[in-house]
């Protein structure tokens, strides 16, 4: 029975993978407004039941797989260890993404991610999902160190600009890869970019940008 249940979790893992794949390939191809759910389902020889079991909406086909990493920041605020600052945790999970090449900071060698993120930039219901997306990850973040601090105006201003720091990162890494440098050549330096980032909101914004 264990092993009946086994094939079936893998079997259901491929056919959202194949649906997944499948989706993408086509909204590159032709736009994500001029392809049809049954097009979809077509091409991945599944029913259009099938891409709705596994996909509630069109748009869940593009950020279902993507969409847990907006909470990312939360999540390494609300696992750190005892005497790490809030800063410290956030700073450290990226740090870890950068050197794993985590497709979702932009740096996977793999263009698929590009690709996805290509899709979104160019439909504006995908961009206006992804920036709710991104706000709700940036309130479930105040919301934590609201409730461990006890002044919601402090960790509003913490949360919003922990959450700034990442995605600046994140859009160069992409913005270099696109402008025509390796992912390789981003990486290199990606950590160092990135301790400087963090750096500066650790000190407060001391000094930066004062006028001569």
């Amino acid at each position: 029975m264990a092993e009946a249940m086994g094939l079936r979790e893998r079997k259901k893992i491929q056919t959202a993978r194949r649906i997944y794949k499948e989706a993408v390939a086509l909204f590159a191809e032709r736009g994500f407004d001029a392809v049809s759910v049954q097009e979809i389902a077509d091409a991945a020889e599944v029913s259009k039941m099938t891409v709705f079991n596994y996909f509630g909406s069109k748009e869940d086909l593009v950020f279902r797989p993507m969409e847990e990493h907006f909470s990312d920041a939360a999540q390494a605020v609300r696992e750190r260890a005892p005497g790490e600052s809030a800063v410290d945790a956030v700073r450290r999970q990226f740090l870890t993404m950068v050197e794993a090449r985590d497709p979702s900071v932009g740096l996977n060698p793999e263009p698929f991610g590009r690709q996805v993120r290509r899709i979104v930039t160019e439909t504006p219901v995908l961009m206006e999902r992804a920036f709710l997306a991104a706000q709700k990850g940036t309130r479930a973040l105040a919301a934590l160190l609201a409730e461990e601090t006890g002044d919601p105006m402090l960790a509003t201003v913490v949360a919003a600009t922990l959450s700034a720091a990442r995605n600046a990162l994140i859009e160069e890494h992409h913005a270099r890869i696109e402008a025509g440098e390796s992912p390789d050549t981003v990486a290199a330096d990606a950590a160092e970019r990135a301790r400087r980032a963090f750096g500066l909101i650790e000190n407060g914004l001391t000094g930066y940008a004062t006028r001569a």
